[in-house]
């Protein structure tokens, strides 16, 4: 398995979604709830028929939709297509009973339109506009940018605007992201060793991160609550943030991966929480406090201070806290290909194997009173 997306619009239910790359069988969409009080985790299978699932991601507005990118063979041929799926009815919310063995029956996902890329090449991903009604989509495909608008509850996709990469050589898409500042009206892409910025009204780059890794870029995140600054990874093995106002250096980088890094993620709530994943098999956890939007921790009132404490704490505010690797989580024995934030649980995580080995972490207690107190 590669693909592991949270469930999005789900804010009270712990769940993510991890789509199967099987050559061999049907492919299939595993629902994993995690209920936190009693440490169990339920799971639903879903049929995904079409082909092996290379990316998967869920409607910021409906908890029943999600899209995926898969592979489908044809004369010899094989293509990554895109469609929008909509889930059974009785799973669209996190349910906390485990299924009875008679009625885990596999259910089939409900096709409800393709995102048609025959004119366009492959599909690298499909990204939903963060803060909108699930009615609009980007998806990247070889060397296109396409925005789609899903009409009719979803069960058609018009392609509304697109932009083409320009340039030497075959230029392909690895990854991008859906920037959740400027009235979403940015994204960020990957290609090679490039990071672009677009606008998404003119469907005009804004910025170009040239040489942005040595190595293919392969993943980016924007950071929640900080308007301009932007994580990359690669296969450089490195980790690096940007301020898209100055691209010429990156702001911090991260070096602690031994192979290729493949996931970076924001925390959505404490964006000093990083969370990486590489094929090095490791899943690493760091505080980049310095370039978080409290990079002195939480400031105090200055009237609760008697005299000794306001000088002390003076001096400690204009200290800001360091930067370090919270902790590296060793539970996979093959490439992590996916590591997710749960949308309902700001503590807590889950990361996914090459072996299908989904794990479910969280943020170590005392780092989290730490933040909190």
């Amino acid at each position: 398995a590669r693909a592991l997306t949270p469930q999005t619009a789900e804010t009270d239910a712990i769940r993510f979604l991890v789509g199967t790359q099987s050559l061999r069988y049907d492919n299939q969409i595993h629902i994993i709830d995690f209920d936190d009080e009693n440490n169990i985790i339920n799971k639903n299978v879903l049929l995904h028929q079409v082909g092996e699932i290379w990316h998967i991601s869920t409607s910021p507005a409906d908890k029943g939709v999600l899209a995926t990118c898969y592979n489908k063979t044809s004369d010899t041929k094989v293509m990554t297509c895109a469609a929008v799926w909509r889930m059974p009815k009785e799973l669209e919310s996190g349910s906390h009973e485990s299924p009875d063995d008679s009625s885990s029956n596999t259910q089939t996902l409900e096709l409800l339109c393709h995102l048609d890329n025959t004119a366009h090449g492959n599909m690298a991903c499909v990204m939903w506009e963060p803060m909108g009604d699930g009615k609009k989509i980007i998806s990247l495909a070889d060397n296109n940018i396409l925005m789609w608008d899903l009409q009719e509850s979803s069960a058609k996709a018009v392609l509304s605007s697109s932009a083409a990469l320009e340039g030497k050589g075959q230029l392909k898409f690895t990854s991008g992201r859906w920037s959740p500042h400027h009235n979403c009206t940015q994204i960020a892409t990957a290609n090679d060793t490039t990071v672009r910025g677009w606008d998404t009204r003119s469907m005009r780059q804004i910025y170009s991160i040239e040489n942005a890794h040595g190595q293919l870029v392969r993943d980016l995140d924007f950071n929640p609550n900080k308007q301009y600054y932007l994580a990359s990874c690669g296969d450089d093995c490195k980790v690096k943030f940007w301020d898209t106002r100055n691209v010429t250096e990156p702001v911090k980088t991260l070096e602690e991966h031994s192979h290729w890094v493949w996931n970076v993620r924001y925390n959505h709530s404490h964006d000093q929480l990083i969370l990486t994943g590489s094929s090095d098999s490791r899943v690493i956890l760091s505080n980049m406090v310095s370039i978080s939007s409290e990079p002195f921790g939480h400031m105090v009132d200055d009237d609760e201070l008697s005299d000794q404490e306001d000088q002390h704490q003076e001096e400690k505010i204009k200290e800001p806290l360091q930067d370090s690797v919270i902790a590296t989580y060793e539970e996979h024995e093959d490439s992590v290909y996916a590591v997710e934030w749960s949308s309902a649980d700001p503590w807590l995580f889950a990361s996914l194997s090459y072996d299908g080995r989904l794990v479910i972490n969280r943020v170590p207690r005392a780092l989290k009173y730490h933040i909190l107190l």
